[in-house]
């Protein structure tokens, strides 16, 4: 199994990025995706979750209404579209799978990307 992430980069504050989360050598459509976070030092954090039909999704308290995940089964790809960033959004990112559950731990994990925003 393969969780290839990109999209990250350096943005200013009040810019959007979109990552990109590219899976291979699992069934997709059966599987929930989430994106989690991390700073150096602190602990993963959990951003969101869609699970495998697409029909729910769930964030983190701290980016409700500035990001919006997504998915294409037809594609392999999940997308995490981030508006309104901040400076404290600075992280790598991580897209990971799971059959079942929607937070942590995933089963598997991509390699993350670099997101930072200057302010």
């Amino acid at each position: 199994v393969q969780l290839q992430a990109s999209g990250g980069g350096v943005v200013q504050a009040g810019d959007s990025l979109t990552l990109s989360c590219a899976a291979s050598g699992l069934t997709f459509s059966r599987y929930n995706m989430g994106w989690f976070r991390q700073v150096p030092g602190k602990e993963r954090e959990f951003v969101a979750a869609i699970v495998w039909g697409g029909g729910s999704k769930y964030y983190a308290d701290s980016v409700k209404g500035r990001f919006t995940i997504s998915r294409d089964n037809a594609k392999n790809t999940v997308y995490l579209q981030m508006n309104s960033l901040k400076p404290e959004d600075t992280a790598v990112y991580y897209c990971a799978a799971d059959r079942f559950k929607l937070m942590s731990p995933y089963h598997y994990w991509g390699q993350g990307t670099q997101v930072t925003v200057s302010s």
